[in-house]
């Protein structure tokens, strides 16, 4: 077992999103998102550990281990492609391939925010743009958990966190505004950096 993940420096100053604030940055990157980091490598250093390898779809140590696992994980990697995405001036540049395929898929880069806002506000976890090789389309996945709601295979390109600690310092129960904020912080050339290694 690796259980040597790290935790990644937010790739900007903690102050310098628009919208989105400094003590949120710091509570969400250092303590949520590390923690994340921090259970993954606990988690896979005790299965690797476990003497009793019993498993029970009712109750098990190492099955409960292994769902938390998933669970660690998918949270630590959609972080880091939520921070990694932000830091930019929200500006879409239409030549991008990437939002050619939302125009392409969606019909406009508008319905596409719209869909995209729409799953945010509906979900518990995230909303996902994610590109999804099965079909060659961009789709804006709900996950209400980091592990629940993943589709196999699809790239994620545009992350949003609405789990309450993302925002509720900030907005309180407003989370559109909230999900305005991220819109304007996106860097869509790391978008289209993701997108055209997903499509590769």
């Amino acid at each position: 077992m690796k259980a040597n993940h790290e935790v990644k420096a937010l790739p900007y100053a903690y102050d310098s999103l628009k919208g989105i604030s400094k003590q949120v940055n710091e509570w969400h990157h250092d303590k949520h998102y590390a923690g994340y980091v921090a259970k993954r490598n606990e988690i896979e250093k005790k299965i690797a550990e476990l003497k009793e390898k019993a498993g029970n779809a009712n109750y098990s140590e190492f099955g409960e281990m292994k769902r938390r696992e998933s669970f660690n994980a998918s949270g630590q990697i959609l972080h880091e492609i939520y921070y990694d995405i932000m830091g930019g001036d929200g500006n879409i540049d239409e030549s991008l391939d990437v939002v050619k395929k939302i125009v392409a898929d969606f019909g406009s880069v508008d319905a596409w925010k719209e869909d995209f806002k729409l799953t945010a506000m509906s979900a518990l976890g995230w909303a996902i743009l994610c590109y999804d090789p099965t079909d060659g389309s961009l789709h804006n996945f709900l996950v209400d958990l980091h592990n629940n709601g993943a589709v196999w295979g699809s790239s994620p390109l545009v992350p949003v966190d609405v789990f309450e600690h993302a925002y509720y310092y900030d907005y309180g129960p407003d989370r559109g505004k909230y999900v305005d904020a991220f819109l304007g912080n996106l860097n869509w050339a790391k978008i289209n950096e993701l997108y055209k290694h997903a499509t590769r």
